[in-house]
């Protein structure tokens, strides 16, 4: 299998390569990587010890940052490094101020992990949810290196759990600790004899209600939003933004914020056609008095949700909804479409009546209609939030021992 897994990372990087002469996303993929090892050697000093943290993308490094700044806070002489497999979430964060540097992962290959490792000289690493890669787990393992997964969530369809899945059962193995969300998970890696796993719930419900404690003023949209009922869709897709154009025309006394989740030109124009009274958040100055507002930013939503009064959040129509605790930690219920099942906190808030999920426009009319006759499902979802709160101690109180060494 090795040899099928070695061919399917090579393939990708040349399916890569040609995307990127006509896709930007890809152009960046490719562009990040190019002389990465060049680039490392100028900011990192191989002879000194470094945290190493790594992200798929922003969502995850947004999961993971309450771990890596908590231990920063307290270990201040600590050094860390951060990796982004994603362009969305390294051109984001890519001067992030509480790392020694931020880089692309080089592709994974023996080769690669084996000049990346040198060039980091981990005395620990650490992954946050689902990136598991067999060549830099095995080169960790070969060196000694400690491996954890924080907020680790795993589901029984997936490969690890099937017959055929000798190979990735054994790139769980090189990890020496997993921190997982749910019970399920803690259960699954037991029927692997995988037993070094804490239940430790899920660091976003930390970094979310930190987010919600001390948000960031946006002046444009605090104008816009000003004595109005304000709805609020975030990571929104073509799909979700058909449905809302419906919403926002039946409910004209509304003001709507669309902060897609791909913020091209091409789309951002594709979205002012479907919402005719709208404006650009970049255009915005003076008075804001279109329907819609239309975010052109990129790192604004997050702080865009203290001025909901309920949330659409896209991607159910896709390949899987984005981020709702943003929205719920600050006290406003949540819709979505079909495609959730994958996502622990989208079912929870589903239960307890603080979220609606919705396949067509009648459902999403009839959702908006059914949160908002119950005045209460916005405290409902941000105590569900408050109560799952606690993870990233749990982390840091287990890591607590190699870190004072």
């Amino acid at each position: 299998m090795l040899w099928l897994y070695n061919f399917g990372i090579q393939f990708y990087g040349i399916i890569v390569r040609v995307f990127s002469l006509f896709n930007s996303k890809a152009a960046l993929f490719i562009k990040g990587r190019t002389k990465i090892f060049e680039k490392v050697a100028q900011r990192i000093n191989p002879n000194q010890k470094h945290i190493w943290f790594h992200f798929a993308s922003l969502g995850e490094f947004e999961q993971g940052r309450p771990v890596m700044e908590r231990i920063k806070a307290a270990y201040p002489n600590k050094r860390i490094v951060i990796t982004f497999f994603s362009p969305s979430g390294y051109e984001i964060r890519k001067d992030y101020s509480g790392a020694e540097g931020v880089f692309y992962l080089p592709l994974d290959t023996s080769g690669n992990a084996f000049r990346l490792i040198r060039a980091f000289n981990p005395e620990m690493a650490i992954f946050t949810k689902y990136e598991f890669w067999h060549h830099y787990f095995k080169e960790l393992s070969k060196n000694k290196i400690p491996l954890f997964i924080i907020s680790g969530i795993f589901r029984s369809n997936q490969i690890y759990f099937k017959w055929c899945g000798g190979f990735n059962r054994q790139i769980l193995s090189y990890v020496t600790h997993f921190f997982v969300q749910n019970e399920e998970s803690k259960v699954l890696l037991k029927q692997l004899n995988i037993t070094d796993v804490t239940l430790s719930g899920d660091t976003r419900f930390d970094r979310v209600a930190e987010n919600a404690y001390k948000p960031k003023q946006l002046d444009i949209v605090k104008r816009f939003a000003y004595n109005n009922k304000i709805f609020v869709a975030g990571s929104t897709w073509p799909a979700d933004e058909e449905l809302l154009s419906l919403l926002a025309k039946a409910n004209p006394d509304w003001k709507f914020i669309i902060a897609a989740h791909e913020i091209d030109p091409d789309h951002i124009s594709s979205i002012q056609t479907l919402f005719r009274d709208s404006l650009r958040y970049s255009n915005a100055v003076g008075a804001v008095n279109e329907q819609v507002l239309v975010i052109d930013n990129i790192g604004l939503l997050s702080s865009i949700y203290q001025y909901g009064d309920i949330a659409y959040i896209g991607g159910g129509f896709g390949v899987g909804i984005h981020n709702t605790l943003e929205a719920a930690a600050f006290g406003i219920p949540v819709i979505f479409g079909p495609n959730y099942q994958k996502f622990q906190e989208a079912k929870d808030l589903i239960r307890i009546g603080a979220a609606k999920s919705i396949a067509n426009q009648y459902e999403l009319i009839d959702a908006f209609k059914t949160l908002l006759s119950n005045p209460e499902s916005g405290k409902i979802a941000s105590n569900y939030v408050d109560e799952q709160k606690g993870s990233t101690d749990k982390i840091l109180s287990h890591l607590k021992v190699l870190l004072d060494k």
